[in-house]
């Protein structure tokens, strides 16, 4: 099963969370076979929520299914297989969910494909329809099949698996397509309004440089070097799978706090106190917040822009 998964031991003894804190909490994670998808999954499923697993891939899902139960209570997990771009595939996997466990109170719309990854000049036609299908189109469905219910409820949380912007982050198509499934999630947060209107709470999660293959030694200095190679804030390397889905289990139980909001992983590592491997490596501060205006406009404030502008230029940041 570990060399299926590639997974290493959980790191939510060190989130200062108590153990059963989500019990009662029923959450479908989506590409939660592998990577910072099953780091979150598992994490959940140790604070007591039962999990379930929405993924393209099924050995992968069975077996992470399979990995969950043991390390808790059987029936914690559910693996569905599902392509989250097809609209018959979610319902019957929701039917599924809803058959089993009766509600969902977490949605984590984290499928996609890094694979198709391609700069914009490079990337075929069908690369980019395939990011976007996964990416907007699959939170969007996830969106619609869930929030209702626990809009009635008065009680839920959705959250998406964002990343940088643009190029060179990361491919460019892959930035590309999430930017759209991102900005579902920030309008969605605005279409809802406040937390205690609703008792539904938004927000983004961006899990840079998490995941990496265990069976990969770390690269020599000299590779690194030669590839421009840089480890994560805080790590020798990239960021364990788990230690990510340890970050978002926190901001979920933390939720009504963050509606509305986007974090950075390592924004979640520092409300925890997280105990890195390499702390001398982490920075010590941070960005301001935007304004809500500047952001929602945000695309006609990238870049230089006009040298010489005819009006006094303001604060971006947060008001």
């Amino acid at each position: 099963m570990d060399k299926i998964l590639d997974v290493g031991p959980l790191a939510m003894d060190k989130t200062n969370l108590k153990r059963n804190a989500l019990a009662g909490e029923v959450a479908v994670v989506t590409g939660g076979a592998g990577n910072v998808g099953l780091g979150t999954a598992r994490s959940l499923a140790w604070l007591g929520a039962k999990v379930v697993i929405a993924d393209v891939t099924p050995e992968p899902g069975k077996a992470a299914e399979e990995l969950i139960n043991s390390e808790n209570e059987p029936g914690t997990a559910l693996f569905v297989l599902t392509d989250v771009s097809n609209e018959t595939s979610m319902k019957a996997m929701a039917k599924k969910t809803f058959d089993t466990f009766g509600k969902v109170d977490i949605l984590i719309n984290n499928a996609m494909a890094m694979s198709l990854g391609a700069p914009i000049l490079k990337s075929t036609i069908h690369q980019m329809d395939r990011q976007y299908e996964i990416a907007a189109r699959g939170t969007l469905i996830g969106i619609q099949l869930f929030v209702p219910g626990m809009q009635e409820r008065r009680h839920g949380v959705v959250t998406y698996m964002s990343t940088a912007f643009r190029y060179p982050v990361g491919p460019s198509n892959y930035c590309a397509a999430k930017s759209a499934a991102t900005s579902i999630m920030m309008s969605l947060a605005a279409e809802l309004g406040p937390i205690a209107d609703t008792g539904v709470a938004v927000f983004t999660f961006i899990p840079a440089g998490v995941g990496f293959p265990r069976s990969v030694p770390p690269p020599s200095p000299e590779l690194r070097r030669k590839f421009k190679m840089r480890s994560m804030p805080g790590y020798e390397r990239n960021i364990p799978s788990e230690d990510g889905g340890a970050a978002l289990a926190y901001c979920i139980t933390r939720a009504t706090e963050l509606h509305g909001s986007g974090i950075m992983i390592g924004q979640a590592f520092r409300q925890m106190d997280w105990p890195y491997p390499k702390p001398e490596t982490v920075p010590k501060t941070d960005f301001q917040r935007i304004d809500d205006m500047a952001l929602s406009l945000m695309f006609a404030y990238m870049g230089p822009g006009f040298p010489d502008p005819k009006v006094p230029l303001m604060p971006i940041n947060r008001k």
